[in-house]
C-alpha cells in the first residue's frame, strides 16, 4: 500500500471529522466513492449536514468548488453552459456553465424538470460536455455529490432510473445521538469550523489516488461473487421483489470495493469491503415501487444467501 496515498486519506477524513460529528462511516464511504471515480447520491432531510461534508471535501481536497441550486425553471444550458454571440468579436463564444469545476454539489437535484436533470447524464457517465454539436471533455477529478429531500414531494421530480445508475452510491447523513449534537454545539458556538479547513493534498495528488485505485487487487473468486450477487438481484426480480440491477451496477460494485479497500489502507479486496458498499451501490438500482427498506432488505438478504468462496485474497 502507497504510504503517501494513505496519508492522504487518512488527512482528508480529519479534516472532515472536524466540522461533521459522528459521520464517520459516511465520510469513508465519500472517500472511497471519489477514489472510484464514481458519483454520490445524499439523500435526507434539509439541516443534515449535506452541503457542509460537500464543502469540507472540497476544501480538503483544494479542488475547485461549483454549487447548482435545482429549482423547477433551471434550464440544461443554466448547468452545462451556452454558446452566445458575441458582438465585439463577431463570433459565437461559450460561456462554461457550472459542471466545469471538479466537486459540483447538485443541491436538491430533485426539484428540477426531468429535462433539466438530464444534462447532468453525459457529464457523470463520460466526463464530458456536448453543446452545439461541440463535446468538451471536464477537467479531471470531476465528481457530483447530488442531493434530494424524501420528505417534500411537491415540485419535485422524482429521478429516473437512467439517472440514478450514474450515481456509484447512494447515502444518506443519518442522525446524530444526544452527545454528538451536544458536541456539535459545543464546536459552532464560537466558530465556523469550515473556515479553517485547509487543502491537504492537490488535484494532481487525487489523480494518483484515482490512478492507484484502479490497481487494487480483486481476486477472481471475489469477482465471481460480485457477479453473482448482481445476477441474483436479476433473479429475484418479481411482483414482491425489485427488479435487478444493470451491468453498470456490477461494475460500479466492483469500483466501490476497490475504492472502500484503498481508504482501509489496504492494496487488495477483501469480503468485507464489497458487504461494506453493496447496499449503497445496489438498493438504489433496483427498479420497482418498493420503499427504502425494502430495497435495503433485499440486498441484505442476498448478502447473506449468496455462497461466499473462502480464500487468500493477497496478492499472488
Amino acid at each position: 500500500m502507497d504510504t503517501n496515498i494513505s496519508s492522504i486519506l487518512s488527512k482528508i477524513e480529519e479534516n472532515v471529522a472536524r466540522v461533521i460529528i459522528g459521520k464517520s462511516d459516511v465520510t469513508r464511504l465519500m472517500l472511497a466513492a471519489i477514489a472510484a471515480q464514481g458519483h454520490v447520491l445524499l439523500e435526507d432531510v434539509p439541516g443534515t449536514g449535506k452541503t457542509v461534508l460537500a464543502k469540507t471535501l472540497a476544501r480538503s481536497m483544494g479542488c475547485k468548488f461549483d454549487r447548482i441550486q435545482f429549482t423547477p425553471d433551471l434550464l440544461p444550458s443554466d448547468v452545462t453552459g451556452l454558446s452566445f454571440f458575441n458582438q465585439e468579436k463577431g463570433v459565437f463564444t461559450f460561456k462554461e456553465g457550472p459542471v466545469f469545476t471538479n466537486i459540483l454539489l447538485a443541491d436538491e437535484i430533485n426539484r428540477a424538470t426531468p429535462r433539466t436533470q438530464s444534462s447532468l447524464l453525459e457529464c457523470m457517465a463520460e466526463g464530458q460536455v456536448t453543446v452545439d454539436k461541440q463535446t468538451r471533455v471536464l477537467a479531471a477529478p470531476f465528481f457530483v455529490i447530488a442531493t434530494q429531500n424524501p420528505v417534500e414531494t411537491i415540485g419535485c421530480f422524482p429521478l429516473p432510473e437512467a439517472q440514478l445508475d450514474r450515481f456509484i452510491m447512494k447515502l444518506n447523513m443519518g442522525g446524530l445521538s444526544k452527545d454528538q449534537e451536544r458536541m456539535m454545539l459545543d464546536r459552532f458556538i464560537h466558530d465556523e469550523p469550515l473556515e479553517h479547513v485547509s487543502a491537504v493534498c492537490t488535484e494532481d495528488e487525487i489523480r494518483q489516488i484515482q490512478s492507484y485505485c484502479r490497481e487494487i487487487y480483486v481476486h477472481e473468486d471475489l469477482r465471481d461473487y460480485i457477479v453473482s450477487l448482481v445476477q441474483a438481484t436479476r433473479k429475484h426480480g418479481s411482483g414482491s421483489m425489485p427488479q435487478g440491477a444493470s451491468p453498470r451496477g456490477t461494475l460500479a460494485l466492483l469500483r466501490a470495493s476497490q475504492g472502500y479497500a484503498l481508504v482501509s489502507g489496504r492494496d487488495y479486496v477483501v469480503p468485507e469491503d464489497i458487504k461494506a458498499v453493496a447496499v449503497y451501490v445496489l438498493s438504489h438500482r433496483l427498479i420497482g415501487e418498493f420503499d427504502e427498506e425494502q430495497k435495503t432488505a433485499c440486498i441484505q438478504g442476498l448478502l447473506n444467501s449468496v455462497e461466499l468462496p473462502t480464500e487468500d485474497w493477497t496478492r499472488r
